[in-house]
């Protein structure tokens, strides 16, 4: 059994690692193919783009074949479309690269969320998801400098190291994994597709946990997506010393997917995720009032590391909602979660400007989660499936 989690951590850890890789080498590129800064940054969102939209009909499409063989094909892709991106001769190849890397992905990730509760034993699904976002993590922590690493021998060495570590992990889970046939099979269409939306869309619980979950990334999102300005404007941080203080934030989320599992096997998943969110919450909104970066620093690693704890909790509540549609399910978190992250940081944009820089911004993160776990525990969403949401 213990094969499948480093499996996971492992596969989660290469695609969140090619998320972030193309962000330290976005001078370089864009010196190398001659583009304005404005276009150089469709390089970042050509994969963004890929994975959100493709993540809403992958999912569905999966639902309806063998979950082994959607992963290892999609894995496939990934790995060879990411070696390309070290191939291309412009702009234009690496933004099509990056496309088609980002909607492999969108074929990839979310299996590793559905196949989580196929392979383990139910008393191991929420650790094995706590580690599986500990891959994540640990990309958001070392992704950036792995990629500035890499890029010393060249460009394309980062995309050429992760594309053969990729295909090597495939072949790793071709070996390892079961095959995952569908519970109900149906052939793929778009009516097929659509219909995999209507119990979701039907489920009260559904509803609200997708709500809910829509609600903690818009907060987490929006503080996020200023953090980097408001360390520079209010503490005077060099872009090296914000970079080391994002490395710092992702261990604290790497920390808190470690002890996930454990928590809620000892406070019970409804009350560990109750208490996780009230602490963040709470610091969102004394955040901004710390004077000293190191305190600034410490808190918003608590945060991260809270944060880190309730997302596997979440996904993997999430995920038993329906069984016979959990690729559905994981697809559609991913493009709740992408979706949300984009308005957050669209909303904390104008805060800044407009109500008096970060300090409404931690205002606004804090009434999100509040508001996020108030709709968690409205909606029953950590309480037993009732017999009409189950398959």
């Amino acid at each position: 059994m213990s094969k499948f989690p480093i499996l996971f951590f492992l596969i989660m850890f290469m695609i969140g690692t090619d998320t972030f890789l193309v962000s330290p080498l976005l001078p370089t590129l864009q010196a190398e193919f001659d583009v304005s800064t404005s276009s150089a940054g469709w390089m970042l969102s050509a994969y963004a783009l890929g994975s959100a939209v493709f993540a809403l009909i992958a999912g569905p499409l999966s639902d309806g074949w063998n979950r082994r063989v959607v992963l290892l094909c999609g894995l496939t892709a990934f790995s060879v479309c990411t070696f390309l991106c070290g191939f291309a001769n412009g702009f234009w190849s690496m933004c099509l690269f990056r496309l088609l890397a980002g909607i492999s992905a969108a074929f990839t990730a979310p299996q590793v969320w559905a196949s989580i509760p196929s392979v383990m034993p139910p008393q191991r699904i929420a650790k094995t998801m706590g580690l599986a976002f500990s891959g994540l993590a640990a990309s958001q922590a070392f992704g950036v400098p792995i990629g500035s690493w890499l890029a010393s021998g060249g460009w394309s060495v980062p995309f050429w190291t992760i594309g053969c570590a990729s295909l090597l992990l495939a072949g790793f889970a071709f070996f390892a994994l079961p095959s995952m046939p569908p519970a109900n099979a149906a052939a793929p269409g778009v009516g097929a597709i659509l219909r995999r939306y209507v119990p979701l869309a039907r489920s009260g619980r559904a509803r609200a946990g997708f709500l809910a979950y829509l609600l903690i990334h818009l907060g987490s999102g929006a503080a996020f997506a200023f953090s980097g300005k408001w360390l520079a404007e209010d503490f005077g941080l060099t872009v090296g010393e914000i970079g080391t203080a994002v490395i710092f934030l992702g261990l604290g989320n790497l920390l808190g997917s470690a002890v996930s599992g454990s928590a809620a096997q000892k406070l019970g998943t409804a009350r560990t995720v109750a208490v996780a969110m009230i602490g963040a919450a709470a610091l969102y909104a004394l955040l901004p009032r710390l004077a000293p970066v190191s305190a600034a620093t410490a808190v918003y690693f608590a945060i991260c590391t809270l944060l880190g704890i309730v997302f596997p909790l979440v996904m993997s509540a999430l995920t038993s909602l329906n069984a016979s549609l959990r690729g559905t399910i994981s697809s559609l978190a991913n493009a709740t979660m992408n979706g949300a992250n984009t308005l957050g940081a669209w909303l904390a944009g104008l805060m800044f400007v407009h109500l008096g820089g970060y300090a409404a911004i931690g205002v606004f993160a804090a009434v999100s989660l509040a508001a996020s776990l108030a709709t968690f525990l409205a909606g029953g969403l950590f309480r037993p499936s009732p017999a009409a949401d189950r398959p």
